[in-house]
C-alpha cells in the first residue's frame, strides 16, 4: 500500500488538526520532492505488488490530473501496480467540476472519497468548509455520471447545529444517491484548532457527548437498514464494496506514507516525517529523509493489533494472539477482557472477539484497556 500525503488545502476548516498548507507557492517543489522520495525509500515495502494507493492530505483533489497521474507513475518506477489496483484520490466537491472529473477520468484514478460532512449552508458555513450545500449533491451525481462508481462520502455527526432531523436528511441524502460507502466521524475537539478556540471564547457551545452517541445509534440503525454493513466503526459500506486500502491497515498490512506528516508501517517499525513543508522539501533534496523511526516492541504490535482489529466486524482473532503474541499475550487477553465480555459490550464467538452494539459507543476505551503494558 501506498499512502500520499498532499498537504495544501484552499481554506482551514475550524476542526482539523492535520498538516496542511494553504498556499500553493511551492507546490511543484513538493511535487519534485515526493518523487525523491520514493526514490529513497521505495526498499521500505519488502512486497513490491501494490494493490492500492491513496491520496490524502490535506485536500488532493487540489492538483491537477496530470500531476497525480505523474506520481502514480513514478510509483510504478518501483513496484508494480497490480492490474485489480484500488486507487483513491480524497476530493472536495467544489474542486469536482465537469473539467476536471473528465481529465481524472483519463487517469488510473478509480475510487473517490468525498467530503461532503453535511448538506446543509449553515453547517457548512460553521465548519468553515470550502464547497457550498448545492456542489456536495451535484459533484456526487457529476462523478457518478462520468462513470466511477467506486465512491465513498464523509458525514460528521455530534456538532451543535446538528440536530436529529438535520442528521436524518443528511444520510438519506446519500442513501438516495447509492453511494456504495459512507465513512461517519463523530467530530471531536483538537487542540489548539479553530473550533477549540471557538468554544474555550464561548463563540460556540462546547461538544455533546449524549447527542454523539444518540447521532452514533441513529447512523447504524439508518444505514443498516438501508442495507449497508458496518464493517468498521466509522465505516459502512454495501455487500462487498469495502475500501481495500483502508481494510488493509485495519487488519495491520504494511503501507509507505510519501509526503510531509505522512506515516508508514512494514510491522516491525512505524515512521514519520516531519509535519513542515519546507523542511521536508530541504530534507529530501539533501537525501536526508525528515523522518522519525520508531521499533515496535512486542507490546506495541500487539496493542497496535488490538486498537485497529477491535474497531472492524472481525475483530481481535484469539488464534492469532496465541500464534504472534505467544500464550502469556493469549491469557493476558482473556483475563482484561472478561469484565467487557460479562458486561455484554463484547462478545467471543469461535475466538473472534468483537465489540456489541453497546461496546461501540465505547470503542476506544475498551481498546485501552485491553492493552498490555511492559
Amino acid at each position: 500500500m501506498i499512502y500520499f500525503h498532499i498537504p495544501f488545502c484552499k481554506q482551514a476548516c475550524h476542526y482539523c488538526d492535520f498538516h496542511f498548507s494553504t498556499s500553493l507557492k511551492y507546490k511543484e517543489e513538493m511535487l519534485a520532492a515526493m518523487k525523491a522520495e520514493i526514490d529513497l525509500r521505495a526498499s521500505y515495502l519488502e512486497d513490491k505488488k501494490i494493490e492500492s494507493i491513496y491520496f490524502g492530505g490535506g485536500t488532493p483533489s487540489i492538483l491537477a490530473a496530470s500531476e497525480i497521474m505523474e506520481l502514480i507513475d513514478h510509483v510504478s518506477k518501483h513496484f508494480e501496480i497490480s492490474n485489480t489496483a484500488e486507487i483513491t484520490l480524497e476530493a472536495n466537491p467544489d474542486d469536482l467540476d465537469k473539467q476536471k472529473v473528465q481529465a481524472l477520468r483519463q487517469t488510473e484514478v478509480n475510487r473517490f472519497s468525498i467530503g461532503i460532512q453535511s448538506f446543509f449552508e449553515e453547517d457548512l458555513r460553521w465548519m468553515n468548509r470550502a464547497h457550498h450545500a448545492d456542489e456536495a449533491k451535484s459533484a456526487i451525481m457529476r462523478v457518478q455520471d462520468a462513470g466511477f462508481e467506486n465512491i465513498t462520502c464523509d458525514l460528521i455527526y455530534g456538532y451543535p447545529l446538528l440536530s436529529n432531523s438535520k442528521w436524518k436528511t443528511n444520510m438519506q441524502e446519500l442513501i438516495q444517491l447509492q453511494v456504495p460507502h459512507i465513512s461517519s466521524y463523530s467530530m471531536t475537539v483538537e487542540r489548539k484548532t479553530a473550533l477549540d478556540h471557538m468554544i474555550n471564547k464561548g463563540k460556540t457551545p462546547p461538544l455533546n457527548e449524549e447527542q454523539s452517541a444518540e447521532q452514533m445509534l441513529m447512523l447504524i440503525d439508518t444505514l443498516t437498514t438501508a442495507g449497508y454493513e458496518q464493517y468498521e466503526i466509522s465505516n459502512f459500506a454495501k455487500p462487498n464494496r469495502y475500501a481495500r486500502h483502508n481494510t488493509n491497515y485495519w487488519r495491520g498490512k504494511p503501507y509507505l506514507g510519501i509526503g510531509p506528516s505522512a506515516h508508514s508501517f512494514n510491522t516491525q517499525s512505524r515512521a514519520w516525517n516531519i509535519a513542515n513543508n519546507a523542511l521536508y522539501i530541504k530534507g529530501i533534496l539533501e537525501k536526508e529523509l525528515p523522518l522519525e523511526t520508531e521499533i515496535l516492541q512486542k507490546s506495541d504490535r500487539f496493542n497496535e493489533y488490538v486498537m485497529t482489529s477491535l474497531r472492524t466486524k472481525w475483530g481481535i482473532d484469539s488464534n492469532y494472539v496465541k500464534q504472534e503474541f505467544g500464550s502469556d499475550y493469549y491469557s493476558e487477553l482473556e483475563k482484561l477482557s472478561k469484565p467487557y465480555l460479562e458486561q455484554g459490550k463484547l462478545i467471543n464467538q469461535d475466538g473472534q472477539i468483537t465489540l456489541t452494539p453497546e461496546g461501540k459507543l465505547l470503542a476506544d476505551q475498551i481498546a485501552s484497556d485491553l492493552f498490555v503494558i511492559e
